[in-house]
Order: C-alpha cells, then structure tokens, then sequence
C-alpha cells in the first residue's frame, strides 16, 4: 500500500512539474511566433534603435521605453537596496524579539500590497511632494524611482535577511574573537559570506523593477519619449503595452507584443547573470 502511495505521489510530483515547464513553454511559443515576426516587418533596427512611436503612422520605435525601463529600474536599485541591507542586517542580528515579528509582518504585508495601490499611493504623496520641492507637473522619472525602490524592499529584505541568517555563526564569533567590532564583523565578514544571497536578492529586486506594470505607469507622466531629465515624464516598456493593448489592432498590437519579446529577454539576461555571479562565488568560495 505505502509502495503505490509513493509511486501516486511521484506521478502527482511529476505532473506538476511538467505544467510548469509547459506552461512557461507555452507562453515563449506565443510571444516569439507573434513577435518575431513584427520586428522583422517593422525591421529589428528600426523597432530597437528607433526614437518615435507613432503607431497612427506605423511608426514603431521602443528605444525610449528600453531607455527609461533601464533608467527606472536603476534608480529603483539605487534608492531601494542601501535600505533594504540595512533593514536586513538590523533585523537578522540587531532586532530585538519584542518588535521583529510586528516589523516581519509588516513588510511581508508591503509584498501582498497590489501594485496600483501603490500607485495610487504615488499619485497622492510622492507626485505632490515633488510637485512642491523641484516644481513641475510632479509625474516624472524621480517619482518612478522613488515608489519602485519602496516596492522592491520587501523581495530584498526577505532573501537578504535569509542570507545573512545561513552563515554559520563562527564566522561572526571568530571575528569577535580576533578583535573585530561587532558593526565590522558583520559588515565585513558576515555580509562578505552572504554575497551570493544578496546578490539574488538585488537581481529580484531587478526583475520586480523592471516588470512592474500599475505602479509606475501612474506616476511616471506616461510620455513615450526620450528620457530628457529626472524631473521628466517616461514610459516604461510594460506601461506602453498596458496602455495600449486595448485598442491595438494589426501591427500596433504584434509590435506591443514584440516589445514584451524584449522585455522578457531583458528578464533572461537578468537571470542568466545570476546563475554566472553565483557560479563565480561557489568557484571562489
């Protein structure tokens, strides 16, 4: 009996994890056999490098949404992970028990937030305060920036905490030992030996940047553009299909899903340099 039970539970195993393949399978199949074959009609240069999207004159260049992803993404990564490491680091070795589960559950509950609450978030706070600071419609790259760093926190701090929690605890007395203080032996040993996790946890943080929908088309000014300064409106990749998968037809809507052709290999190379980093460190270690 126990012997069929393991072989039911195996089959069950099994075809879960065939799904799964098939599933991401699936949706590759789908956006290179429409994709593809809009940028060899619109002409890969053309749809990569061009500057103007006007899809009512079949004008379709995604530069400056790559561009502004790029920059947004940055931004996000720069503003969000000094404070994610440092909230990591103060609730895996500073936090005190009688707060680190109110504070965990917090920002596990910053996770579950949908992504156009955070916009209008955005719209009501962010948008406003640098209306009033840096003058201006307030929509812009910076605002972008600043809600997509408060939205990858929590992906960073979850796996950068873990991280740091698996290194073996010798290493942090070992240093003690030797003399170290305890800011230098976490930040110089215990963070060194975790560097794989962190950077898993930066390149997610990437990934959710660079993905994000709701949120940033709120505030950035939806302006398909060239970037021309942090105080001004962009259009994201993802926000320019959103905005306009509605209503395209024909072309329109095969070079939409043609650009989420390029976002997705944008999310492979992102992940593909993951694997490599973390090869590079097991090699080192």
């Amino acid at each position: 009996m126990n012997h069929f039970k393991e072989k039911a539970m195996k089959c069950v195993f099994l075809i879960a994890a065939c799904t799964s393949v098939l599933a991401v399978f699936l949706i590759c199949a789908f956006l290179f056999a429409n994709g593809v074959p809009a940028i060899g009609k619109i002409g890969p240069l053309k749809f990569l490098l061009g500057t103007k999207w006007k899809p009512s004159n079949d004008i379709f260049g995604i530069l400056p949404m790559i561009v502004a992803s790029i920059y947004v993404t940055a931004g996000a990564i720069l503003l969000g992970v000094p404070i994610a490491l440092f909230t990591s680091v103060f609730m895996a070795r500073y936090c005190p028990k009688k707060i680190y589960r109110p504070l965990k559950s917090g920002i596990e509950l910053m996770a579950g937030v949908p992504s156009i609450v955070y916009g209008f978030f955005g719209l009501i706070l962010i948008v406003p305060l640098i209306r009033q600071i840096f003058g201006g419609t307030g929509t812009s790259m910076l605002a972008a920036c600043v809600l997509l760093g408060m939205m990858i926190l929590p992906t960073i701090i979850g796996v950068t905490e873990s991280a740091i929690r698996s290194v073996p605890e010798s290493y942090y007395e070992g240093s003690l030992a030797l003399g170290a203080t305890k800011e230098r032996s976490i930040f110089f040993v215990m963070l060194p030996a975790a560097k794989s996790g962190i950077l898993a946890a930066v390149v997610l943080g990437i990934g959710r940047g660079i993905g994000e929908t709701m949120a940033g088309g709120c505030v950035a000014g939806n302006q398909p553009r060239m970037p021309q300064g942090i105080l001004k409106g962009v259009r994201t990749m993802t926000a320019n299909i959103v905005t306009e998968m509605g209503y395209a037809t024909g072309l329109h809507r095969e070079a939409l899903i043609a650009t989420a052709v390029v976002l997705f290999i944008f999310i492979l190379i992102i992940n593909l340099s993951l694997s490599l980093l973390n090869r590079r460190a097991e090699h080192a270690n």
